[in-house]
């Protein structure tokens, strides 16, 4: 059994990312949906990427961070698009991080860490071929950088958050595989 923290994405904290956690527990584990967004909640990814520009990257940064404190035993961080950003920061500098999942969205090892991977730390991408969202310059330097400490899951679609129940696009099938793949990857970890 494994402690997962799991951060929304841009969109706040939707039903979705609640449906996300019991698909985790669905592995026996301990799932924790952290709200950094004050409560607030999007139907339209607009609307939540200007809550993101109005709390700022360093309060997010730092709120983030107070997430990670709470933290008392080993740890998987997860995360949806800007809350898999929030995830990789805090999986590669928390000394508790035994894995990284993200969810529709990763940035270079660079963007990060500036003392690289922890070679610990492996790493799980799961996002849509033709999401916009997507760069895949990021994609090819995680797995030039991580090795066999990557492993990346490209799905039918253009779509970004294909996952979320809710939102345009849903992929039933996608998601499903998904959170096998999820619970797969904490399992071996």
């Amino acid at each position: 059994m494994a402690e997962i923290i799991l951060l929304h994405s841009a969109q706040g904290l939707r039903p979705g990312v609640r449906g996300a956690a019991e698909a985790l527990r669905a592995g026996g584990h301990v799932v924790r949906t952290p709200d950094y967004y004050d409560g607030e909640v999007f139907d339209d990814l607009e609307s939540g990427l200007r809550k993101r520009d109005a709390i700022g990257f360093d309060e997010l940064a730092r709120r983030w961070r107070e997430i990670a404190a709470q933290v008392r035993g080993p740890v998987v961080f997860a995360g949806f698009s800007l809350g898999g950003f929030g995830a990789q920061l805090l999986a590669a500098a928390h000394p508790l991080a035994r894995g990284l999942l993200l969810y529709h969205g990763c940035a270079a090892v660079a963007e990060v860490s500036a003392e690289g991977w922890p070679v610990s730390v492996p790493v799980q991408l799961h996002y849509a071929e033709g999401d916009p969202w997507v760069d895949a310059g990021d994609v090819r330097s995680l797995r030039t950088e991580l090795g066999p400490l990557f492993e990346c899951f490209i799905y039918p679609g253009n779509v970004h958050l294909f996952a979320d129940p809710d939102l345009p696009g849903y992929s039933e099938e996608s998601a499903a595989l998904m959170w096998k793949r999820s619970r797969d990857f904490i399992a071996r970890i």
